[in-house]
């Protein structure tokens, strides 16, 4: 609080300060200060007769000591905190957070200012969005920590100074205060004295100047300091005083001893006095008070005693302190020298000559005050003292060391040391490790730990190399004990070793690398060329790699690495290349061997015997074919012959090549065939061996052998067997077969022939020479032919004996047999020459139809009209009587065929429509049977014109109706006031004009305004208007956007931007989107707000949220205003009407309407006291049955209304419990560890005491029940309600009755049980349905919206939210890309309401302009809101959105006319002429009713998206989906797959939602009409008591005319002046908070009147002046009214409502209140 005194704050006297005129005379004529930039600062010229220019140099001079003020401060709050402060200009600014005041309070307070109490710390909250309303809570902390530490409350700024910064300089002077305060008690620096010696540029001290000159800021009197401390100190004032006042008369006319024998003095409260420096005392304050004495002089020079504070030249008790203080210190250093150099020359001797010891002893003498002296370092001291010492003497400075250089030596002796034994420690450490390592088996870690050691100072340790480092550090180790050593590593062989490391570390990694990205390349199936380069690397190391098997190389790499299930090593990889080298290496010779044996194959193909050859190339060592025999080289070539000619003729190419496989498969088959070929031949020549013998059992077990594979063998034969091939073999000798010598020929199974010789044994398969192929041995066939025969013979012969009645049967059967299959036979022909013989058949019937034709046509012709007669006369009566039988049928059962008609409809049509609506995917049959429905008919659009119209009437009546009620709120309080006190007559007047010129210009009771329309607009102004119209659209669709510019608004305005704004462009919330829209604002609101406004769960509960307190007035509007009449008006009806019963809660009031009752009963005055205690009261036995009786009927109240509540779940708004809902979720998210009660407490603040409770406590206001003028409620009917409102929110927030309570003490188990119902109660409110289940709302929804949404907003609001939205566009919309950006840029600068509305009438005489703009500015216009970027691409697939339903609508118009079984069968069938006639009809049709309806309506808009592409042929339309389809598929909004059946289910949903929204329309018709008929009521209400208020303002006029006009004076300035103890003794003030009364006359008020109900209020404490007030007469009349009989002024100063109105009526006007 700035102090007003002549002398505060710099020179009144408009001559030049002594201390100005010195410098200049000194400087030459001009003074200035300079800095050590070489920058000028503030000049004063010399002495100068112009009056305004010394005024300018005087507040030049002010603004200067301000600086050097904050500077001061400045220096000080760094010294205490440590921190870096920013500039001294920028000060003011910085503290205005009040983080580095928090931070000084931590400083000399830790335990009260606790650094995590402080907000916004790091200031990032600040430097982001600025000051936020919690930094204030910094400020107040600040203040309690002064409260703590005892400074006089003199001294405390108050929050508007700091955080308004309308009195920086205060807050400045506090810091200052509080600096010498601390101080004296010894917990702080003395701040420095920079005035005079501080600079500042010539710009810094104008702009502090400008500064001071706007807020009009006088300085404190910052040298006053020390004396207001010692008059608040806690002492003996008047003593102190006189001990102060001798010390400094013992100055001015005694001497030393004497001073000292009044500084003794105990009275003086001096302390640390020292009778040795008694002297120094005397000549230290003697020179302080003269130099005070002139510094005084040259601030004042002309100022009286009269004007002067006695403190300005005498030594404060504070500054006699100080300059004790500083005397000592003087005095302590001075001491402190002389032992400093005595130490120095001893410790300089003992480096030259002295021992170690005795150096020790020198350097830890407290007189030369060496730190971090350590003996064991001595040896080290000495050594490099005595260096410097000689490097000194040689140099040319000589001399003895100084204590700083000592100092210095030490400190680096000591690092020197410690470097030097930690290094031999690390080193240690190290061996240890590798020592403890190498004994437990651990791994390197440790020994990587070691070396990690900073003090090894390896800075090239890789602890990737741990393994390394660890394995050669050890294995040095061991070497090193192994050759007899210590067996220790030195720190050089370990930097060795880590280096060498390093180095190998380094190339096995480039090796790894290189080898895993072969691995990787092989693994990820890369380029061979990939694999190929990374195997040429150096690092791999592989061997030599060809280029062409790169495909190989890679192939092999990936199967190594897929059966090890991991990267291959360098090792590996090796392994796989040589391998895979010698394999194609081998494939090569081998593919050269196969090449061979091919090559033989085509000559013995060109018939050159070269079997040799073809033996040569199988035997190749390259050609690895396996069990190759040269005994069957030629059977080799037979089939290897074959197998080629058959891959030849299967391939085609006669140059076929036979592969590796092929032929080592031949090798083997022919290998096969030979052994079963020599098996075959031995056992024929066994046979024939046994046959010569003629055993016949021998013969028998020859044949039964298994490789001759005779077959047909019976025992019973084999005497025949021997016999029978006896024979054969004879008869071969007898036709002449010769010798053969042995050889026999053979045929296998395969057909080839074999040769064997019986008698040697040989075998071949070649024919041998000279063998004629014949041979006297029987062959295996010849042998099996006598088998054969042989037992045939024997077989037939037993079974002709054993069965011959059956074989005469058979015969029989057999012939039969034979017949039918000649039969069948005959039948197979026929059936074989079926066509032949039906041709054969049909000619010869056709012969014979032809001619009976012939015939029969001639016979016709000849009776031609006689067979037409006689046809005519048959069909006819055949055909009369089929009708007639049927018609008949049809007659006798009507009803019977209705029903089943209807029946079988309806099962249809219930088929079809339950496939419609439960099906997930409808066929398209079944939806296009509904597809009329989707049809908009007249009455659909007759009704959206009826909806249109009544939510513009019911907004303007809305509007219309908050404007009468603020009007009559406030015209009944100012008619109220105006019975207590007359002088405020004109304003009741001027504010009834101003009412009836709101009533002539707002919507009448009757509705019958015209709704508001833009059609008069300029064309600028329609192109203005079109852009509001894509910016309130973005606003309604876009919830963060009004989300955020609610917190960027002051708290203040939010309720106002909130009816004003918000509701207008949500239309109040009159249907299902307007109130999705809203929810989904509320809800981002919301989520914002605590997620950063909330700091815990009671912020919620003890503050005031701004979302919640804007979600509350939402749902208290007409919708939730009937749910509340509905859930307590009965109930409250209830209470108003019991007039016996008087819930009085507290024992004090139960006691005093006690006593009342028997005074008025006795008509005595009660012997009883009247003012008691609560415990005093309850104890009367009265009072306590009294308060039992209030308890019971408040039970009994409090029940009902809670059994009411639980039963009203379903009647809450939904908006409510979305918002409870939401609220819950937040609060889990933000405190996820919070318990659940405590959660369901908040929800239920919201829903109880903040929606419900109110309603309770002021029925009235609420219109929950209905009140007259002449039946207003009684203070007992409020208090009773107030009672039970009580007792429901304590157990809605389970909060018990006690302290002041306790009379209600009783009730807290009902207290608890009801909480228990409440608690489930909010737990169910807070769980709804999604709001999008909720209203039926989805993406599409706006899309295919009939019309588009209209509000009807006043042209002030526009102008605001549009200068709302450009001041915070940054905060709104930080990107800028945003969509809010481009309209806002496009809209341009914001206009004005005259610009917009293209200009306004003119002013009348004596009218104010100002007004007809405000009055213009609420003229109301209809924004038909539009989509700025529809169909605009955008990330937020919007033209998506748009393309889809278009899509939609255009298959809805094929489906129509053209069915299908999917919607991929109906475009791709071409359409019929039928069909594009019938599409080409609705078309035209459709577009006649459009213009039909366009005519009807010029408010509602088609939605462009329900036009466009309908028009084209069905064709072209066709077209268009396919292509819009394809777009839609690549965005996987729909699949072809699937026949794009999401296009059939989303027209399937429109279809069913159809109905639900004729259905919702029509309900909000009624809604809409019954809200209009209220509104009205309630308008016709508010009309008829304002008619009341002009016939009472009437009546005060007529009798105010009746006065005349001498009753009016004329405003008259005028100025009282009063000390606080005289208001003190009027009663006025009460209390001034932080000055005892005693003081009360050293403070003064002065009142002022300004302006006609105006006052300004100044006062000034000790000589300060505090802030001025301005007070205006109606709030005081209004506080008067609402019954605040006290009220605070200046922040401190307590004052009497009454008695200050009674004082300015008395002074003021003249007379008596």
């Amino acid at each position: 609080m700035s102090d007003l005194t002549n002398g505060g704050g710099g020179v009144e006297s408009p001559h030049l300060s002594v201390h100005a005129v010195v410098h200049a005379e000194h400087g030459g004529g001009k003074h200035e200060h300079q800095s050590d930039h070489g920058v000028k600062h503030i000049k004063i010229e010399k002495y100068d007769y112009d009056g305004n220019k010394i005024d300018e140099k005087r507040k030049e001079h002010i603004a200067y000591e301000y600086l050097c003020h904050l500077e001061e401060a400045k220096k000080w709050i760094e010294a205490c905190i440590t921190d870096e402060l920013p500039p001294t200009t920028e000060l003011e600014q910085a503290l205005r957070n009040g983080v580095i005041l928090c931070k000084l309070g931590h400083f000399y307070a830790p335990d009260i200012m606790p650094l995590k109490k402080i907000y916004d710390m790091d200031e990032s909250k600040y430097r982001a969005k600025g000051l936020h309303f919690k930094h204030t809570d910094n400020f107040n902390f600040w203040l309690e920590t002064l409260k703590f530490v005892g400074l006089p409350k003199i001294f405390y700024p108050i929050t508007t100074d700091l955080y308004d910064r309308k009195n920086m300089p205060r807050v400045i002077y506090c810091i200052h205060a509080l600096s010498l305060y601390l101080h004296k008690l010894g917990q702080a620096p003395l701040i420095e004295d920079l005035l005079g010696t501080a600079t500042f540029t010539e710009e810094e001290i104008s702009a502090m100047k400008t500064e001071l000159d706007k807020y009009g800021i006088q300085m404190p009197h910052f040298g006053k300091i020390g004396g207001i401390l010692a008059n608040e100190m806690p002492v003996d004032e008047v003593a102190l005083h006189a001990a102060v006042m001798a010390i400094n008369d013992v100055l001015d006319k005694g001497g030393p001893q004497e001073l000292m024998v009044a500084l003794k003095n105990a009275a003086a409260h001096l302390i640390k006095l020292d009778s040795v420096n008694t002297a120094r005392y005397y000549e230290a304050l003697r020179d302080a008070k003269a130099r005070k004495t002139v510094r005084k002089a040259d601030q004042n020079p002309g100022a009286g005693d009269e004007e002067r504070d006695v403190y300005d030249v005498m030594l404060t008790q504070a500054d006699i302190q100080d300059i004790i203080n500083e005397v000592n210190t003087t005095v302590k250093k001075e001491i402190a020298a002389a032992k400093l150099r005595e130490g120095l020359s001893s410790i300089n001797q003992e480096i030259q000559s002295g021992s170690v010891e005795s150096l020790l002893k020198a350097l830890c003498s407290e007189d030369v005050h060496l730190t971090g002296v350590i003996p064991e370092n001595i040896q080290w001291y000495k050594d490099i003292l005595l260096k410097s010492t000689k490097d000194k003497a040689e140099s040319m400075v000589g001399g003895s060391l100084t204590r700083e250089e000592i100092q210095d030596i030490l400190t680096i002796a000591n690092e020197v040391a410690e470097h030097t034994r930690a290094v031999v420690q690390a080193v240690l450490c190290v061996n240890k490790a590798l020592d403890q390592v190498a004994g437990t088996g651990s791994d390197a870690e440790a020994a990587l730990h070691a070396l990690l050691n900073e003090n090894l100072d390896l800075a090239d340790v890789v602890p990737a190399n741990k393994q390394y480092y660890y394995e050669e550090l050890l294995r040095a180790k061991k070497a090193k004990e192994t050759s007899q050593e210590a067996g220790v590593l030195t720190e050089e062989e370990i930097q060795q070793i880590v280096n060498r490391m390093n180095e190998k570390a380094e190339y096995d990694r480039n090796v790894a690398m290189a080898v895993e990205k072969i691995s990787t390349s092989a693994v990820q199936g890369s380029n061979p060329e990939e694999v190929l380069s990374a195997l040429h690397s150096s690092f791999v190391g592989v061997g030599p790699v060809d280029d062409s098997c790169a495909t190989l190389y890679a192939a092999a790499l990936q199967k190594a690495v897929e059966e090890k299930g991991r990267s291959l090593s360098q090792d590996e990889i090796k392994v796989v290349v040589e391998q895979v080298n010698e394999r194609v290496r081998l494939q090569n010779l081998l593919q050269a061997a196969i090449m061979d044996v091919n090559a033989a194959v085509r000559q013995e193909a060109a018939d050159v015997a070269d079997v040799a050859g073809v033996l040569r190339a199988l035997r190749s060592q390259y050609a690895r074919f396996e069990s190759v025999q040269d005994s069957n080289a030629p059977h080799y070539v037979t089939l290897l012959k074959a197998a080629r000619a058959a891959k030849a003729e299967k391939c085609g190419d006669l140059n076929v090549q036979l592969t590796e496989q092929e032929i080592q498969a031949v090798i083997n088959k022919a290998n096969v065939q030979t052994q079963e070929a020599i098996e075959l031949a031995r056992a024929v020549a066994s046979i024939n061996s046994k046959v010569d013998s003629g055993d016949a059992s021998v013969t028998l077990e020859a044949l039964k052998a298994s490789v001759a594979n005779i077959r047909s063998i019976s025992d019973e034969c084999a005497d025949a067997y021997c016999k029978k091939l006896a024979e054969a073999k004879a008869k071969k000798i007898q036709d002449g077969v010769l010798e053969s010598g042995g050889w026999t020929e053979h045929r296998t199974r395969d057909g080839y022939v074999f040769y064997y010789n019986v008698v040697t044994g040989e075998s071949q398969w070649e024919k041998p020479e000279g063998f004629s192929g014949q041979s006297r041995e029987l062959t295996k066939d010849e042998i099996q032919a006598v088998v054969t025969k042989t037992t045939a013979d024997y077989d037939r012969w037993t079974l002709l004996k054993a069965n011959e009645p059956t074989i005469v049967q058979m015969q029989s059967f057999w012939r039969g047999i034979m017949v039918r299959k000649e039969y069948r036979k005959k039948r197979q022909f026929l059936k074989e020459h079926e066509k032949e013989i039906v041709k054969i058949q049909a000619v010869w019937k056709g012969h014979k139809a032809h001619k009976s034709y012939k015939q029969r046509l001639e016979y016709l012709g000849q009776k031609k009209d006689q067979a037409v007669l006689i046809q005519s006369v048959f069909k006819m009566h055949r055909a009369r009587k089929a009708y007639k039988d049927r018609q008949q049928f049809f007659k006798s059962h009507v009803a019977d065929i209705v029903k089943i008609q209807s029946f079988w409809r309806a099962k249809k049509a219930k088929q079809d429509y339950k496939q419609l609506v439960e099906v997930i995917q409808p066929p398209t049959s079944a939806v296009r049977k509904f597809l009329s429905l989707l049809e908009q008919s007249d009455i659909d659009f007759s009704e959206e014109l009826e909806c249109q119209r009544l939510k513009a009437l019911v907004v303007q009546q809305i509007r219309a109706n908050q404007q009468l009620e603020q009007d009559l709120y406030t015209m009944d309080i100012k008619i109220g006031l105006l019975v207590k006190n007359t002088i405020s007559l004109e304003d009741v007047v001027s504010h009834s004009r101003q009412v009836n010129r709101n009533r002539a210009r707002g919507t009448g009771a009757d509705g019958q305004e015209l709704v508001p329309s833009t059609g008069g607009f300029s064309k600028q102004t329609q192109a203005k208007i079109e852009g509001y119209q894509h910016l309130f659209y973005l606003l309604q669709t876009k919830p963060h956007y009004f989300a955020r510019l609610i917190f960027e608004m002051p708290q203040s305005k939010t309720n106002r931007f909130m009816e004003n704004v918000i509701l207008t462009v949500f239309n109040y919330a009159h249907n299902n989107r307007e109130q999705y829209l809203l929810l989904k604002m509320f809800e981002t609101a919301l989520n914002e707000e605590v997620k950063n406004k909330v700091d815990k769960l009671a912020d919620i509960i003890t503050g005031n949220p701004t979302v919640i307190k804007m979600v509350v007035h939402f749902t208290r509007g007409v919708r939730g205003q009937n749910t509340l009449r509905d859930l307590l008006g009965p109930l409250i009806q209830e209470v108003l009407a019991t007039k016996d019963v008087v819930l009085l809660t507290s024992a004090v009031d139960v006691y005093k309407a006690w006593i009342n009752h028997m005074e008025t009963m006795t008509g005595e005055p009660s012997k009883l006291p009247y003012d008691v205690s609560n415990d005093q009261a309850l104890e009367y036995e009265e009072v306590r049955t009294r308060i039992a009786s209030t308890v019971t009927a408040l039970t009994d109240f409090s029940n009902r209304f809670l059994v009411s509540i639980m039963e009203s779940l379903n009647k809450i708004p939904y908006g409510m419990k979305f918002i409870a809902m939401k609220l819950r979720l937040a609060l889990h998210e933000k405190f996820p560890e919070a318990p659940e009660d405590d959660i369901i407490k908040v929800v239920g603040n919201l829903l109880y005491y903040r929606y419900m409770n109110p309603a309770i406590v002021a029925p009235d206001a609420f219109d929950i029940v209905d009140v007259g003028m002449d039946n207003q409620l009684t203070p007992d009917q409020r208090r009773n309600l107030g009672a039970i409102a009580k007792v429901l929110q304590a157990a809605a927030a389970c909060k018990m009755f006690e302290g002041e309570n306790a009379a209600l003490s009783c009730m807290n188990p009902y207290i608890q049980e009801a909480w228990g119902k409440f608690r489930d109660f909010f737990s169910k409110a807070s769980t709804v349905e999604t709001a999008e289940e909720r209203f039926g709302i989805d993406e599409y929804s706006d899309v295919i919206m009939l019309t588009k949404p209209v509000i009807y907003i006043s042209v002030k609001e526009v102008v605001s939210t549009h200068s709302l939205l450009l001041e915070h566009e940054d905060a709104i919309s930080p990107k800028t890309d945003d969509p809010l950006r481009i309209i806002l840029k496009e809209l341009g600068t914001c206009p004005t309401v005259e610009s917009l509305l293209g200009g306004v009438r003119d002013a009348a005489p004596g009218e104010d302009p100002q007004d007809i703009v405000n009055e213009a500015g609420k003229q109301e216009i209809p924004l038909t809101l539009t989509n700025r970027f529809e169909g605009v691409a955008g990330d937020d697939g919007s033209s998506m959105k748009t393309l889809f339903v278009r899509t939609k609508r255009m298959v809805v118009d094929v489906l129509r006319v053209q069915p299908g079984e999917n919607l991929t069968s109906v475009l791709y069938t071409p359409a019929t002429p039928e069909q594009e006639e019938e599409h080409q009809t609705f078309i035209r049709k459709r577009e006649q009713l459009e213009q039909d309806k366009v005519q009807r309506s010029t408010t509602i808009r088609r939605s462009e998206s329900m036009s466009g592409d309908r028009n084209l042929p069905l064709e072209g339309m066709k077209r268009k989906i396919m292509r819009n389809l394809r777009t839609l598929e690549q965005e996987n909004m729909v699949n072809s797959k699937d026949d794009y059946q999401e296009i059939v289910n989303a027209i399937a949903k429109d279809i069913r939602n159809q109905h639900r929204y004729r259905q919702q329309r029509k309900q909000e018709l009624t809604r809409l009409q019954e809200t209009l008929e209220k509104l009205k009521q309630k308008a016709k209400f508010c009309e008829e008591q304002m008619e009341c208020y002009n016939v009472y303002v009437k009546s005060c006029l007529d009798r105010l005319g009746k006065v005349g006009s001498k009753g009016r004076t004329e405003f008259k300035r005028q100025t009282v002046k009063y000390t606080a103890q005289k208001l003190y003794e009027k009663k006025v003030i009460r209390d001034i908070e932080g000055l005892p009364q005693h003081q009360f006359r050293s403070a003064t008020f002065e009142i002022t009147s300004t302006d006609i109900g105006k006052f300004e209020i100044s006062g000034k404490f000790l000589g300060i002046e505090v802030q001025r007030v301005e007070l205006v007469f109606q709030d005081l009349l209004q506080l008067q009214y609402e019954g605040l009989a006290i009220m605070k002024m200046f922040g401190r100063v307590t004052v009497n409502v009454n008695l200050l109105i009674h004082l300015i009526n008395q002074k003021f006007y003249g007379r008596e209140s």
